[in-house]
């Protein structure tokens, strides 16, 4: 039910880093760029912290990544108006992109109300950024409670992910390096745009293969599938927490109501080439 519910709402939690609605709220709140606006935007959560923080939590960036982002973020903009910016925005690009009807019927409120009920069911015990997004207020509205949840969600499976890696003595690179090696995701796409350098890249990969789990043509070997496919498993394990608390018969619900939105998301032409998040769009049937 974890990678069910995942593939669902992850498209729609989406919608902060590529929706025009997000864009135009980072630049009103005189963020200078694209990675500026994300990390303000995503960070905001925790308060003005240091980008050594975000590097960690976020895992997969290059330090200098995040410090050519903060924390001169905070000093255009508080946490506290990034938060209320983001909100409206996501009000307005689901507005925008679902149409008012969907999104004001009783349908997509029930959506939001199983969200939100499995999020704040969520044990955020290590998972700092899942916590502090779930200590937000409940938006009245049912376009950001739903946003809102769902990101709860998708960053507890996130620190949950993580923690499977660093279990595993996947450093970032690499864990970016097996990530593309599997096919679910744009190699160069993911390198540029976390900023590490080929050398960084090429590193990883050497390591990789004296592990056994990266091939010379860079594909996986066995061992590395079998490496994937455990790392996989126990993300998804440590995901499952708040669709047990939900039961399986709402939680199934909530895939159902979700499938429309991510279909639309989708379709949407807003989601980058190269799926930087891994989504196996292949693997994911219609319906509930």
């Amino acid at each position: 039910m974890a990678r069910t519910l995942w593939e669902r709402y992850e498209p729609v939690h989406d919608l902060v880093y590529f929706a025009p609605e997000a864009h135009r709220a980072a630049d009103v709140l005189g963020m200078r760029g694209f990675w500026m606006g994300y990390f303000a935007l995503r960070a905001a959560p925790l308060g003005p912290v240091a980008p050594s923080v975000v590097t960690g939590c976020f895992y997969v960036f290059h330090p200098a990544r995040v410090a050519r982002a903060l924390p001169d973020a905070w000093g255009y903009a508080a946490p506290a108006d990034v938060l209320a910016a983001r909100a409206e925005a996501m009000d307005a690009a689901m507005t925008g992109l679902f149409g008012r009807d969907v999104v004001g019927s009783a349908e997509f409120a029930q959506a939001a109300d199983l969200a939100w009920e499995a999020a704040a069911a969520a044990d955020t015990a290590g998972r700092v950024l899942a916590a502090a997004n779930q200590a937000l207020p409940r938006p009245e509205r049912p376009a950001a409670r739903l946003w809102q949840a769902l990101t709860t969600l998708r960053e507890h499976r996130g620190e949950g992910h993580v923690a499977v890696l660093v279990s595993q003595g996947i450093g970032p690179v690499e864990a970016m390096v097996l990530k593309a090696a599997a096919g679910e995701s744009d190699g160069p796409f993911l390198r540029e745009t976390r900023k590490w350098e080929p050398a960084d890249w090429e590193a990883a990969g050497a390591r990789l293969r004296n592990h056994g789990l990266l091939a010379a043509d860079g594909t996986l070997t066995p061992a590395g599938a079998a490496l994937r496919a455990e790392v996989e498993a126990l993300t998804d394990a440590a995901a499952e927490g708040p669709w047990t608390a939900l039961g399986a018969d709402r939680a199934a619900r909530l895939a159902g109501l979700l499938e429309p939105l991510a279909r639309a998301v989708e379709g949407s032409g807003l989601l980058p080439a190269g799926n930087p998040v891994g989504l196996t769009r292949g693997a994911r049937p219609v319906g509930g």
